[in-house]
């Protein structure tokens, strides 16, 4: 549970998230405890929101793997395609979700990514799904705060930074599971 936040503007596209972890119904002050949710992959940041074991994981998988060039939705697809089946072939604790009573047909990684680039701000969804945003996107429990708080300072004067991270604020101040310090990384 978390929040991680996307803008461009002016130029520039940062990506921003809290840093506070969950254990259940537990949280840790800050000087105790802090998670970075972002991770560079080449010239890309991503962004993991979801359960914090997807989080070693995926730094695992990137250690044992050639880097992937994720600047395209199509090359993002790809990746976690990959990613999916050395999920169930490498990772033996990961449950595969496709079986509950949702009605979908397709599996569920429970966690989403977000990817920020020179092309964009890029959404992968719990079913791998790739969505590529031109102005700002938000994922994790907090998102729905910071996409209201993005909508209607994305067209004023602040900077992609300051709109970032004043988005990630309004999820820490209003989502139980977002709290900590507000990082931010920019595309350079």
């Amino acid at each position: 549970m978390s929040i991680a936040v996307a803008v461009s503007k002016g130029g520039r596209t940062v990506l921003a998230a809290d840093t506070q972890d969950n254990f259940g119904d537990r949280r840790f002050a800050d000087a105790n405890h802090q998670a970075s949710k972002m991770i560079k992959v080449g010239t890309s940041w991503v962004a993991t929101t979801g359960w914090g074991l997807y989080e070693n994981i995926f730094e695992d998988y990137l250690a044992r793997s050639r880097l992937p060039r994720l600047t395209t939705k199509a090359a993002i697809f790809t990746f976690f395609l990959r990613f999916w089946k050395a999920l169930e072939d490498r990772y033996s604790l990961v449950n595969n979700q496709s079986n509950r009573d949702d009605h979908t047909p397709f599996a569920d990684l429970d966690a989403s990514f977000l990817i920020v680039n020179r092309r964009g701000i890029f959404h992968v969804c719990g079913n791998m799904s790739v969505s590529h945003f031109g102005a700002y996107y938000a994922v994790g429990s907090g998102a729905s705060y910071a996409l209201g708080a993005l909508h209607v300072l994305h067209g004023g004067r602040g900077t992609a930074e300051a709109i970032a991270r004043t988005a990630c604020e309004s999820a820490m101040a209003f989502d139980l599971y977002c709290g900590g310090e507000v990082e931010v990384q920019e595309v350079r």
